[in-house]
């Protein structure tokens, strides 16, 4: 869950004595990506308490790490994770764990866009994040893939104030998809993704009711693998109703894509407020 090459000298020396200024403190929000130096494991936030931080890697695998002074690594550099603000009594929470803006009237949409690759994802980033997008004047739209994604950035014409976040399946060492997005190069646009072949799996099977997703075989359509191994009918569209209803906040779907669409999210927005 690497974000960044964080080279080979993090560690050498005193890296909790930051060179000039204080090590700032960050709050533990859900998604936020945090690596421990001194064991190397890196995850993104599930939990914080008093008792620490819950920290879930790619895998799945949970570890409980101290709030202690400069104990994390985010992007390469020491941070201080500190438990997050409790929301003012009474104020609400959007699906994404933000505090609800009452009353909002929807933003006209900014220049800046989020792109993901089809209309399920579309649909599961609106459920969650639709309020903070509408606070924000930021319009996600869907491409029905990435193949052409080189030419769709040409088309869109990245700028100051204009930037573009891409959202991609299955972005692993190897793929396909992984070597389209290394075509891309811009300091305007920004292409992330997660590890799952496709946006069903970065839902949490607890929450659609299921054990795991099914190990589909090469060669058999991931959709309709899933399907069959499940048992269920009604075809894909039924089965996305299905998973999709069974979403109700953040903590339904896996870190892994909390992370990235927070990451997209901040990187279009940083344009609008420069």
């Amino acid at each position: 869950m690497r974000s960044k090459d964080y080279g080979n000298d993090v560690l050498s020396g005193d890296w909790r004595r930051p060179r000039k200024g204080r090590i700032p403190e960050v709050p533990a929000e859900p998604g936020l990506v945090a690596e421990d130096p001194d064991s190397g494991f890196c995850g993104a936030v599930v939990a914080c308490d008093k008792f620490g931080v819950t920290l879930e890697d790619r895998f799945g695998k949970r570890r409980v790490f101290p709030l202690t002074k400069s104990g994390f690594l985010i992007d390469g550099a020491p941070v201080t994770l500190v438990r997050p603000r409790a929301a003012p009594r009474g104020s609400a929470r959007s699906a994404s764990g933000s505090v609800a803006v009452q009353g909002l009237r929807a933003r006209v949409a900014e220049e800046s866009r989020i792109y993901v690759e089809g209309l399920h994802d579309a649909e599961l980033v609106e459920k969650i994040w639709g309020h903070d997008l509408r606070v924000e004047g930021v319009v996600v739209e869907y491409l029905e893939g990435v193949d052409d994604l080189p030419a769709i950035v040409e088309e869109f014409d990245p700028g100051e104030g204009r930037r573009l976040g891409v959202l991609v399946d299955h972005l692993v060492e190897g793929s396909k998809e992984t070597r389209i997005a290394a075509r891309v190069s811009s300091p305007h646009v920004l292409v992330t993704g997660h590890p799952f072949i496709d946006i069903w799996e970065a839902v949490k099977p607890a929450a659609v009711g299921i054990p795991a997703w099914p190990r589909v075989p090469r060669g058999v359509p991931w959709k309709e693998g899933v399907l069959d191994a499940l048992g269920w009918d009604g075809g894909t569209g039924a089965a996305w109703k299905r998973i999709l209803g069974s979403v109700s906040t953040y903590t339904d779907l896996e870190p892994a894509l909390l992370g990235r669409v927070e990451e997209l999210i901040d990187f279009v927005t940083a344009a609008q407020a420069s």
